[in-house]
């Protein structure tokens, strides 16, 4: 018999990310993906390459716990907290969805429209990969940093550099939402 949980309501998740945060604050690290990534490519060499990458690492390794964390809690939350109940989504999003020609909006957390390999290594799906890799790249490295860094950990340090990032996250997922996504649907 498989034991399947309810996932954690934000009265507990919420206090536990606030936890964590704190925790980071006492011990003067920051939080945040992009670091992980930075942290992942100096010890891959990039630093031969961009000066960007020319920095102490080893000091750094700690990021690559949260990695791993992510991993592992990601795991567990599919496989354990997870009760295979469809996404709850709004009945406009259905047929936003459906008229971009998803079928079962909701009922899948990586959709076969965008994720599946017969679309990702196509034409168009490698051109919205290497494109939106870039524009994520550049984004991130402009902003300095990522959402998560800025929403979770600049907001909670009330830095206003971040609060003006996450307007412009924002700012940009509804133009993806409304305007781009639909462009590269209906073509």
């Amino acid at each position: 018999m498989e034991l399947v949980l309810a996932p954690w309501p934000w009265y507990i998740s919420g206090p536990l990310i606030t936890l964590v945060m704190l925790i980071l604050i006492y011990f003067g690290k920051t939080f945040g993906m992009s670091s992980n990534l930075k942290t992942l490519c100096s010890i891959g060499g990039a630093g031969k390459y961009a000066d960007f990458f020319k920095y102490d690492w080893k000091a750094h390794r700690w990021n690559l716990v949260v990695v791993l964390g992510a991993i592992i809690g990601g795991f567990l939350a599919v496989q354990f907290l997870s009760d295979g109940s469809p996404i709850n989504l709004s009945g406009n999003t259905i047929e936003d969805l459906e008229i971009l020609g998803f079928q079962d909006p909701g009922n899948a957390l990586l959709p076969s429209e965008i994720f599946s390999w017969d679309v990702v290594l196509g034409i168009k799906g490698m051109a919205v990969l290497i494109i939106a890799g870039f524009l994520v790249g550049f984004g991130t490295r402009y902003a300095g940093g990522c959402t998560s860094g800025h929403a979770i950990y600049g907001l909670s340090n009330l830095q206003k550099p971040s609060l003006i990032a996450v307007v412009g996250f924002f700012i940009g997922g509804l133009i993806m939402t409304h305007f781009i996504l639909p462009l590269i649907f209906t073509v």
